[in-house]
């Protein structure tokens, strides 16, 4: 007994894990969708009009979502029969060499159509990849915590987003400054995808150091582990499993809208130069940042349903102010706006470490967690920046506007349907 507890993490270093592969994944993720706001469309798809571009940039983008549940039930079902950890490790490499290979792709004017192919094909990989880091990031947290403190353990893979997102715009943004527009189009783009080969080498190292959770090692000791979870899963627990991914909804719709979607407009439309506009959301993101930390707080203070609702209901009317904040072309209004989508996407975001975990037993609990959360970013997130696109083109601003209302309502409906998970046992 004695030696296994000297075999425990300390509570910093799972912290520290949980956190450390989440914002390394979304920041390769995140590098991706930048990149289509600003050069993979005149990059990898020359021979259309401008608008045509972005429209096949956005398809590309959308890919990884597709790509994300297949990535959750393919690591899950591994993650559930062998452990959490030997799967994180597998997740982390498969997107951080997916990423790496897109910085070296050449562009469509040397390989030809081949190009486009390829790029697909590791937007596909990054998919895969991420599809299986965030439920095993999430449980990595959420098996670890302390009865009562489940939302503030499971707030640290939460936090990889931002910081992710963080530390992309940060990049790009440098890039910017040091860099004329030729070069960025040349060849700096590529600088972030191949900067990921070294932070992966930094999350290898903190997930290897690890030993499998508590309450996964207790479960195979008492039970055979299932031969297929996701059989289990759907014949079992098909409602958590659509309510998960409905109430994940929101989220990505805040997100993606106000990052990709806003950042093409504004540099395109708008005519807002690519640094300005790259600030305002260093500074938005600042605001999720800090939405995090309290939603968790208060979900283990008040149960995840009622700080969720609360979150749905402000993001539903803040549909009402996309179009009029970020047509106005100020500086100040956009990133106003930018900062109240982002800090609601925190607020919306952070209790799902918590809450998804909570929802699935043991047995199924990486294949039914990531499955919901990545479901749930088809849903959201995979045509955001796409249909957006097409809104504008068809009815303007509002129609974006309305398309961020509906996301929330869908979430609403499904954390509404649920009962209150704080108080479960995980074992």
């Amino acid at each position: 007994m004695t030696n296994e507890s000297n075999l425990k993490p300390s509570t910093a270093r799972i912290a520290f894990a949980s956190f450390i592969g989440t914002a390394i994944e979304f920041y390769d993720f995140y590098i991706y969708g930048l990149a289509v706001a600003m050069v993979i469309g005149p990059l990898f798809f020359p021979g259309s009009a401008p608008s045509a571009q972005a429209l096949n940039a956005f398809l590309t983008f959308g890919i990884a979502f597709l790509a994300r549940p297949i990535g959750a039930l393919l690591f899950g079902h591994f993650g559930d029969k062998i452990g959490r950890k030997a799967t994180l490790v597998a997740s982390l490499l498969v997107m951080g060499i997916s990423t790496t290979l897109i910085g070296v792709l050449p562009s469509f004017e040397l390989i030809g159509w081949v190009a486009p192919a390829l790029l697909c094909l590791l937007r596909f990989g990054q998919g895969i990849g991420l599809g299986g880091e965030w439920g095993g990031a999430a449980l990595l947290a959420a098996e670890y915590a302390p009865q009562g403190k489940r939302g503030w353990f499971g707030m640290f893979p939460q936090l990889g987003p931002p910081i992710g997102f963080f530390c992309a715009v940060s990049s790009f943004l440098l890039l910017s400054y040091f860099l004329e527009e030729g070069q960025f189009r040349a060849w700096g783009w590529r600088i972030p995808f191949l900067a990921s080969a070294a932070l992966v080498i930094v999350g290898l190292y903190v997930r290897l150091k690890l030993t499998e959770t508590p309450i996964f090692t207790q479960a195979i000791k008492s039970q055979q582990p299932v031969k297929l979870p996701l059989a289990l899963l759907l014949s079992r627990y098909p409602v958590p499993l659509l309510q998960g991914a409905l109430a994940m909804v929101v989220c990505y719709a805040l997100f993606y809208i106000s990052t990709v979607f806003s950042l093409s407009y504004g540099v395109s439309t708008l005519k807002i130069p690519r640094p300005q506009f790259l600030g305002m959301l260093c500074i938005s993101v600042i605001f999720m940042a800090a939405a995090t930390p309290l939603s968790a707080w208060s979900g283990d203070r008040f149960g995840r349903r009622p700080v969720l609702l609360v979150a749905g209901i402000a993001a539903f009317l803040s549909g009402f102010l996309l179009a009029p904040m970020l047509s106005s072309g100020s500086a100040w209004q956009i990133t106003t706006f930018l900062s109240i989508e982002l800090f609601l996407m925190g607020a919306t975001f952070a209790p799902m470490g918590a809450l998804l975990p909570e929802l699935f037993p043991t047995s199924v609990r990486y294949t039914g967690a990531g499955t919901a959360y990545n479901i749930g970013g088809i849903l959201g997130a995979s045509l955001a920046p796409y249909l957006a696109q097409q809104l504008v083109l068809f009815g303007g601003l509002s129609w974006v506007g309305g398309y961020v209302s509906a996301a929330a309502a869908i979430s609403l409906l499904a954390v509404f349907s649920m009962r209150e998970t704080r108080d479960r046992k995980l074992v």
